[in-house]
């Protein structure tokens, strides 16, 4: 697919795919969104890509829903938007295609961030936040409901009350706010936010196993949703006797004694273990 409102860069193992309409504040479109959906694809089939970063261009990461078609933005056939009700909205299925990801996905929220672009970050493993930033869940105050599937994320992320509050007022909050109910991990300098998530990308990529990292995502995540702690007592179960005699361990031991830092070959695309992915088989899929 040729890109026209992202930017999909490697350097160092990391990913970086940048929202890419400035003169727009990077507002949310069908063409975004099915960018996005391509870019995701890449980086779980590109073994060399360790992580991933998502930010955006000029001063905002991005305004929300391209509004411009006015009153008929979420108007049925002449939506700005492509609904279809066996697939479901477009902000959930972008969810949910990084909630499935293998790699480690970063936001860093160079700019302001409201509606779908906000809720887009929900399902990264972190966010960092410019101390500039404009952020809200403002859905309730343009007649409609929070999207992405954001009513799962969010009260998991910040707890119940602080969701709810966040919701029904629709009002923009800081990122210092945000820093305090745990939304993000770390509030920077605008030129800093990507620099800072750029380190931690490194660590992830210098430091550990690719399998290990994609196989933890999903199990961490996926067992939010689990309901006793003996169906996370399963899963590592069958996870160690499987990744327990792979290429990465033994190296992952050797350059421990060692002292030195491991060199891990074990790919993503080629030595997961066999039970993955065991949460197939939900509607949309």
């Amino acid at each position: 697919m040729e890109y026209q409102e992202i930017l999909y860069e490697i350097e160092d193992r990391i990913l970086t795919i940048t929202l890419n309409r400035p003169d727009k504040m990077n507002a949310f479109t069908v063409r975004m969104f099915n960018e996005l959906m391509d870019a995701f694809d890449q980086a779980d089939a590109d073994d060399s890509v360790r992580a991933v970063i998502v930010t955006g261009a000029g001063r905002a990461f991005c305004a929300g829903a391209d509004l411009s078609m006015g009153a008929a933005t979420w108007d049925g056939d002449d939506s700005t938007f492509d609904f279809d009700i066996s697939k479901g909205d477009t902000g959930g299925r972008l969810t949910r295609r990084i909630f499935d990801c293998t790699k480690p996905v970063i936001a860093a929220i160079n700019g302001s961030a409201v509606g779908v672009g906000l809720t887009m970050t929900l399902a990264m493993d972190m966010r960092l936040v410019s101390n500039k930033a404009k952020l809200g869940f403002v859905f309730a105050a343009r007649g409609i409901i929070p999207e992405a599937c954001s009513s799962w994320f969010l009260p998991r992320l910040v707890g119940i009350s602080q969701a709810l509050e966040w919701v029904y007022s629709a009002r923009i909050f800081n990122g210092e706010e945000a820093l305090r109910a745990g939304l993000v991990r770390s509030v920077h300098e605008p030129e800093e936010v990507y620099v800072e998530a750029r380190k931690l990308a490194l660590e992830i990529a210098v430091n550990t196993s690719a399998v290990s990292v994609a196989l933890a995502r999903q199990m961490m995540w996926k067992m939010l949703g689990a309901d006793h702690p003996v169906e996370a007592h399963k899963l590592d179960t069958r996870g160690i006797f499987a990744l327990g005699a792979s290429a990465d361990a033994k190296e992952g031991i050797e350059s421990f004694l060692e002292k030195r830092t491991p060199n891990f070959t074990d790919k993503v695309t080629k030595n997961m273990p066999d039970f993955y992915p065991w949460w197939k088989g939900r509607d949309y899929e």
